[in-house]
């Protein structure tokens, strides 16, 4: 039978830390209590027997991507980009311009 292991109040302030999370002192208190619950959760599985059972990566096994060649329909109805831009809130040149989320504000395209 083995122990199940217990997340220590330091273990759990460093993994808020680390994410960035704030945490008083109460607020610490309780997520050591509440992560030390769910890893207790985890105590059955702890007690299978695996000796001699490989080790797996994925629940589904080989996963591999399916390729197929980009083919454009001419068939399809598709917007001009004039007509799509048209709705745009303020394209620039002929692309949609959205809100910087890498923080480079400057440069155009």
């Amino acid at each position: 039978m083995t122990t199940t292991p217990r997340l220590t109040r330091d273990e759990v302030a460093q993994i808020a830390d680390y994410a960035r999370i704030a945490l008083t002192d109460d607020e610490l208190d309780e997520m050591t209590n509440y992560m030390n619950e769910a890893v207790a959760l985890l105590k059955p599985i702890r007690e299978y027997d695996l000796e001699g059972v490989e080790p797996t990566f994925h629940p589904i096994g080989d996963l591999s991507n399916v390729m197929r060649e980009d083919i454009v329909d001419t068939d399809q109805r598709a917007l001009d980009i004039d007509t799509a831009l048209s709705n745009a809130g303020t394209p620039r040149k002929r692309y949609f311009r959205v809100p910087s989320i890498l923080g480079n504000e400057g440069g155009d395209f």
